[in-house]
């Protein structure tokens, strides 16, 4: 007879008030949902900590994968599921992951990705294969470090799930380059802790590479304007990684 699994659902959160509520609905199918919360300043830890099942801690942000790795530490139960609030967890996938966990043949299990960006479903901008680990054994699978991101580094074979994963993660066109810009301030940090200078490579070619890459080689041109909106915004966050490691060195001489 198959045994129920117990599962802890676990989330980072900074001002997700707009998503909590419906995010928190669709795992209905957990024991327990652990929130770490980066000090919202809007109602995200009141909406959530109406809910029976959700704990809220708060801790202070100082990159992902410490943030994601603190919310591991705090899962009672050994299996975990790690999605990000603006991801669609759908009746399909919660029921695959619920069949799948009463007898797991691996350690973890990673879900293919469906972005959607202004309203609209991206096909490719390089999209195409975005497979994320979403579901593991917590002995067996730690953030590996990366301020930003970051990826689940697992000590075990990998399956794969049929159901896919929606991820809205447009809420505004500013809201959406103010992420990329932090992402950019984090990633030019960890450029910095490796002792890398930028120069004029870095500032002209890198940034058109990334555009070319993602719009022409990825197909974006295929995704209509949203394709290009997509591309030039990620090629812009390029070059802001190098203004900020640029800044960061004249800070310090």
């Amino acid at each position: 007879m198959e045994q129920e699994t117990k599962i802890s659902a676990l989330a980072i959160t900074l001002n997700e008030a707009s998503v909590i509520e419906a995010f928190l609905e669709s795992l209905h199918f957990v024991d327990e949902i652990v929130i770490v919360d980066s000090y919202s300043n809007d109602d995200t830890v009141a909406l959530a900590s109406q809910h029976e099942k959700v704990k809220v801690v708060q801790r202070k942000f100082d990159n992902f994968s410490e943030q994601k790795n603190f919310a591991i530490a705090q899962a009672t139960n050994d299996w975990v599921l790690f999605f990000d609030p603006d991801e669609e967890i759908t009746e399909s996938l919660a029921q695959e992951i619920q069949r799948v966990l009463k007898n797991p043949k691996h350690v973890a299990y990673s879900v293919k990705r469906q972005l959607h960006f202004m309203g609209k479903r991206i096909k490719y901008s390089g999209f195409q294969t975005d497979w994320v680990v979403r579901v593991f054994h917590k002995e067996y699978g730690k953030y590996n470090g990366n301020l930003v991101h970051e990826t689940l580094d697992v000590s075990g074979s990998v399956g794969k799930l049929k159901s896919r994963l929606p991820h809205h993660t447009y809420k505004s066109l500013d809201d959406y380059t103010g992420k990329l810009h932090r992402y950019s301030a984090l990633q030019a940090r960890m450029l910095y802790q490796k002792k890398k200078k930028p120069n004029l490579y870095h500032f002209l070619f890198r940034p058109f590479y990334r555009f070319w890459h993602q719009y022409i080689l990825r197909l974006g041109i295929l995704d209509g304007k949203e394709g290009f909106i997509l591309a030039y915004i990620n090629a812009f966050s390029v070059f802001k990684r190098y203004v900020n490691l640029w800044l960061l060195y004249r800070k310090i001489n």
